[in-house]
């Protein structure tokens, strides 16, 4: 998802994207230690989702 498609989120619902981008880095992440991983590029696009995400929140954070 794209830094401006976040932007339009409000609070609530970007508190829910982090949540959901953590989550699925995890399964990931336990499908690649599983060997069970067939395009290891998720790992990367998932862990530059969740980052975008936190580093909007936090942006929000300090402006308030």
């Amino acid at each position: 998802m794209k830094a401006a498609d976040l932007r339009k989120l409000s609070d609530t619902e970007l508190a829910e994207r982090v949540n959901e981008a953590s989550d699925q880095l995890f399964k990931l992440r336990i499908k690649h230690a599983t060997q069970q991983l067939e395009n290891t590029a998720g790992l990367r696009r998932a862990k530059r989702d969740l980052a975008r995400a936190l580093t909007l929140a936090a942006e929000r954070k300090g402006k308030t």
